[in-house]
């Protein structure tokens, strides 16, 4: 049975989803899909804390779901901007975890993972599928997986 690993960048799916649908992101469908492809090993989803009651919930409903919860603080910076990145840790997490699967599922826009992506199919000839708003997610990121999926309809709330 293959192994798989699921890594979310919970803040830019909540952005992209909201931006380009007005909607949420179904995880728990999301779970249901990829775990007909095999056994999941591993979840992650990070997020920013912001010591929210409606992110509470949410953190609470992805763990309940199956998904380990990272988290950090949001920080504010004086001039008004705010800094919450999860990056580097997910390349951490990813690089470590392409050793020991089969798949490496990543929930992202996000073009810095590209590199990540073309490391680990080559290092460790791992399959790699990311999720995210096709119109949202850089071209470079969808060139890298092996396979893209554009989030759509069927996995919204």
């Amino acid at each position: 049975m293959k192994k798989i690993a699921i890594f979310s960048d919970v803040q830019n799916i909540y952005y992209t989803t909201r931006d380009a649908y007005g909607r949420q992101f179904n995880y728990r469908e999301l779970w249901r899909l990829i775990s007909k492809q095999g056994e999941i090993v591993m979840a992650n989803a990070y997020a920013i804390d912001k010591g929210d009651t409606q992110q509470q919930k949410f953190q609470s409903a992805l763990k309940h779901i199956g998904f380990s919860v990272k988290l950090k603080p949001y920080i504010q910076r004086s001039d008004g901007s705010a800094k919450g990145d999860w990056d580097v840790g997910i390349t951490i997490d990813i690089m470590e975890a392409a050793k020991d699967v089969d798949l490496v599922v990543l929930l992202s826009g996000d073009g810095d993972f590209d590199l990540l992506l073309q490391k680990i199919n080559t290092d460790n000839n791992v399959e790699t599928l990311v999720y995210g708003v096709e119109s949202l997610t850089a071209n470079s990121l969808i060139n890298a997986a092996g396979e893209f999926i554009s989030i759509d309809e069927g996995l919204l709330l």
